[in-house]
């Protein structure tokens, strides 16, 4: 198994993570227990040593679970992650006993690695405004939290302002090959290696879009190398990165931890030859999108409750993943509200965007090609 050394920390890891968002369920949506512990144990018999959950994963149902299963491992075997969810919280009160109800949900003394969960502006400034900082810092004093960081979805300049605010141990990136400009992304990666912070990235499969691609794009990967999965050239790709330590893979079936750990156990950085392939799938997958939405919500909130962002989010990825039934499914769990049907044509979006997308034109045809 591939470990990688947070040099700063003195600790070493798996370079893979397992994170725990995405078990196999019931019918009735519950874990399935007995599979999603077969999953952990052949992770953990294979090498891995960095366990991802959060307080809401599994409607809360995660954090419990995990903790039964990793009972039967000695606690210094592996490193425990987990995040305090800032939008719950209205005082340091309430966070304090958020977290010390974690510490009874995993039944641990102590967190290894514990996240600021989500960032974004709005959070941040709860953060700032009910000194979770220092908070987590006592906490750390006290045993309970070993290293501090954040997971994050905003904006460059927001993450810029956080990770300059304090000297974190490590930070959680959203980073995958068709993802590098938005969000943090390249910038994110660079600048947190000036700073000689270390990097946890999620979504690196992009929800699992990246394992299962149109034919067309597939051949550039199997052209190259037949056994390779689609998953592997993902995982690796992000490994490439400088300054990543631990790849958070949220698996959901035996079939997946086999593969990730195949990835892993003989691990190679992708070749200069591999990137220029990655690079061309990209720009060809980049190239299917319908318009030039970043996600950027300057365009929100819409008077009338229209998800602007979240209508082109489905509509472009309907295309770039040529999967129809996916995306259109997406769509339709949207409110009636939420969709491009719901447009009164106003117009007060088109002048905040700052891509200058004809806004009201594009939503009607989300219509035509998501509800029709």
């Amino acid at each position: 198994m591939e470990t990688r050394k947070f040099e700063k920390l003195n600790v070493e890891t798996s370079l893979l993570g397992f994170g725990c968002m995405r078990f196999p369920l019931t019918k009735d949506g519950k874990i399935e227990e007995v599979e999603a512990e077969k999953m952990i144990d052949l992770a953990i018999q294979s090498g891995v040593t960095y366990i991802d959950t959060a307080y809401p994963y599994h409607d809360g149902m995660s954090e419990p679970f995990v903790g039964r299963v990793l009972k039967k491992y000695e606690r210094n075997s592996f490193k425990l992650a987990t995040k305090l969810p800032i939008w719950k919280i209205n005082s340091q009160e309430e966070a304090k006993e958020i977290f010390e109800s974690q510490l009874k949900r995993l039944d641990v003394n102590y967190v290894d690695f514990y996240l600021l969960h989500a960032l974004d502006s709005d959070k941040w400034k709860k953060v700032i405004e009910y000194n979770i900082i220092d908070m987590c810092e006592e906490l750390r004093r006290e045993g309970k939290i070993k290293y501090l960081g954040f997971s994050f979805h905003d904006e460059f300049n927001v993450f810029e302002e956080i990770i300059r605010y304090h000297q974190w141990d490590f930070c959680q990136l959203q980073l995958n090959y068709m993802d590098m400009g938005i969000q943090a992304g390249q910038k994110g990666v660079d600048l947190a290696n000036e700073l000689s912070i270390p990097l946890v990235v999620m979504e690196p499969i992009k929800g699992g879009s990246l394992a299962t691609l149109p034919e067309d794009v597939t051949k550039h990967f199997k052209d190259y190398a037949p056994d390779k999965t689609l998953a592997s050239w993902a995982l690796r790709y992000v490994g490439t990165l400088p300054g990543v330590k631990v790849i958070l893979s949220g698996m959901s079936t035996l079939a997946q931890v086999e593969d990730n750990l195949k990835t892993f156990t003989d691990y190679k950085n992708l070749t200069d030859d591999e990137l220029k392939i990655v690079e061309e799938v990209a720009d060809t997958l980049h190239s299917r999108t319908k318009n030039g939405c970043t996600g950027c919500e300057y365009c929100m909130p819409c008077p009338f409750g229209v998800n602007i962002p979240g209508n082109f989010r489905y509509w472009n990825n309907r295309f770039v993943y040529d999967d129809e039934k996916l995306f259109k499914g997406k769509y339709a769990k949207m409110s009636e509200q939420e969709k491009a049907s719901h447009c009164k044509e106003c117009g007060a979006c088109e002048k905040m965007c700052p891509q200058q997308i004809s806004i009201r034109e594009d939503l009607k045809r989300v219509v035509i090609d998501l509800e029709k």
